[in-house]
C-alpha cells in the first residue's frame, strides 16, 4: 500500500534527524552546505555514492550552468537513507533517480507496479510533499536478463519470453540471493514459465557472472543494463514486466522548479540513452573523469 505524501515526508524526515547528525564532518558532502537552503536562482544537485549517479548529477549540473542557471554539484553523499532526507531539509535542490528503486524506498517495497509508464505514475503519487519530478528518461539502469550475441543469434532471441523452449538445456547465472526472489528465479518461472537446466550463484553482474556468461558456462545471467560488460551481450527485452522499470528521473524541490529548469533537464532526460550511460560509464571505468565524460556527451547533444 502506497504511504500517504505527508506519511512519507514524515518518516524520511525521521531518518533526516538520525543520519544527518550521524555524519562526520570530513568528507561529508552535505557538511558544507550546513543544512542551509540554496539561493532562490541557483540549484544543489546532490549524488549517490556511486560513479553512474554522480555522473548524472554531473551532466544536469553543465547543461543548466550552459543554460544559465547557476548549479552545483554535492556528489558522493551516500545512500537513499542520507540524500533523500539532505532533499526534505534543503541541503541539496535535486537528485538524479531511478524510479523503481525510489517508489521501493518510499512505499517500502508494497507499491506493485513493474513496467515504466505504472512506476512513474505510482512515483509522482509517493513523492513526499514539497517535492517534484520531470519527465523519466527512456534510460534505464535496471536488472536485466543478458545472453551472449552467439546464443541470442543461435535461438533468435529477443524477449525473455523467446527463451521458454530453450531454457531446459541453459544454466543460469546470478547473485546468491536469486533463487528466492520474485525479481529472480521465481519471477523467471512465474511470470514466463522458465526452469533452466541449473542454477549458478555467482555476483551481481560483476566480474564472475561476466566471464562465466563470456565463455559459456552460463548460457544466461542477471546483469545491469548499463554495465559497460553489456556491450558484449544482449538484454533481452522484459516484455511481461518481471523487473520493475528504473529510468532515470530528475526529482527536485518543488520550489526549484521553473520553466527554465524544467525545459533544460527534460531535453537531457529525452536524449539520453542506455546505450549512452553504457559507453559513458566504460569511459569512467577508464578513469576519464566525470566532468570530461559528462561534457564530450553534453557537446555531442548540442545541450551546452
Amino acid at each position: 500500500m502506497i504511504r500517504t505524501r505527508l506519511a512519507a515526508a514524515a518518516a524520511l524526515a525521521t531518518v533526516a534527524a538520525l543520519t544527518l547528525s550521524a555524519c562526520s564532518s570530513g568528507g561529508d558532502p552535505l557538511a558544507a552546505g550546513g543544512g542551509e537552503s540554496a539561493p532562490a536562482d541557483s540549484i544543489v544537485i546532490g549524488s549517490a555514492d556511486f560513479p553512474e549517479s554522480q555522473l548524472l548529477a554531473t551532466i544536469y549540473a553543465q547543461a543548466l550552468t550552459a543554460a544559465g542557471v547557476e548549479a552545483t554539484t554535492r556528489l558522493n553523499i551516500g545512500s537513499r537513507e542520507v540524500y533523500m532526507p539532505a532533499l526534505l531539509d534543503g541541503s541539496i535542490n535535486m537528485l538524479p533517480e531511478y524510479t523503481g528503486a525510489t517508489l521501493s524506498y518510499l512505499t517500502k517495497g508494497d507499491a506493485g507496479v513493474s513496467s515504466s509508464t505504472d512506476v512513474a505514475a505510482a512515483l509522482e503519487k509517493a513523492l513526499p510533499e514539497g517535492i517534484t519530478m520531470l519527465t523519466p528518461s527512456e534510460a534505464q539502469d535496471s536488472d536485466v536478463l543478458a545472453v551472449s550475441k552467439d546464443t541470442a543469434a543461435k535461438y533468435n532471441l529477443k524477449t525473455i519470453e523467446d527463451l521458454k523452449p530453450y531454457a531446459a538445456e541453459m544454466v543460469l547465472g546470478g547473485p546468491p540471493e536469486w533463487p528466492t526472489r520474485h525479481e529472480g528465479v521465481q519471477g523467471l518461472q512465474e511470470v514466463y514459465g522458465l526452469t533452466f537446466k541449473e542454477f549458478k550463484a555467482l555476483d551481481v553482474g560483476g566480474p564472475l557472472t561476466i566471464a562465466a556468461l563470456a565463455n559459456g558456462q552460463i548460457q544466461a545471467a542477471d546483469m545491469y543494463s548499463t554495465s559497460p560488460a553489456m556491450k558484449d551481450f544482449v538484454a533481452l527485452e522484459d516484455n511481461l514486466n518481471l523487473f520493475p522499470a528504473q529510468n532515470i528521473v530528475p526529482i527536485l524541490a518543488a520550489d526549484k522548479k521553473t520553466e527554465k529548469v524544467a525545459e533544460v533537464l527534460d531535453k537531457v532526460s529525452a536524449a539520453l540513452t542506455t546505450a549512452d550511460l553504457i559507453e559513458m560509464n566504460a569511459k569512467l571505468d577508464d578513469q576519464q573523469s566525470l566532468d570530461d565524460v559528462a561534457a564530450a556527451w553534453i557537446s555531442a547533444h548540442d545541450l551546452g
